[in-house]
């Protein structure tokens, strides 16, 4: 089965197929070394990253904007989410502060993006 990914690695956005019987053999349509790598990425173990908002107490908002500091599995997004759910801080919060470490084992954290 052919499968075709556009590459958002450079402004190319190239169309890259695949074979995904045979996709280390059978990439073609990159313009750039990166597309390539891209697509068998995407294709074998695809990553995302997330922004959301959890609970903050004693601010002047009731959310706090959150993001993940690293790429995590894109079957992970609905578990993480969940996680990101339960999470409620206090503050004062500094932009960059963890306010969940490690999420699912992932080794990626959801840090604040925002001073509150």
């Amino acid at each position: 089965m052919t499968k075709t990914i556009t590459c958002i690695l450079c402004p190319n956005g190239c169309t890259i197929t695949l074979d995904t019987e045979r996709p280390e053999e059978t990439v073609t349509g990159f313009s750039c070394p990166q597309g390539r790598e891209y697509a068998l990425s995407e294709l074998l173990h695809p990553m995302r990253t997330i922004s959301s908002t959890v609970r903050i107490t004693g601010a002047a908002h009731p959310r706090l904007p959150v993001k993940v500091n690293g790429n995590i599995p894109k079957e992970l997004i609905f578990k993480v989410m969940r996680e990101i759910d339960k999470v409620c801080v206090k503050a004062p919060v500094k932009c960059g502060d963890v306010v969940l470490p490690n999420v699912l084992g992932t080794g990626v954290d959801i840090t604040a993006t925002r001073d509150m």
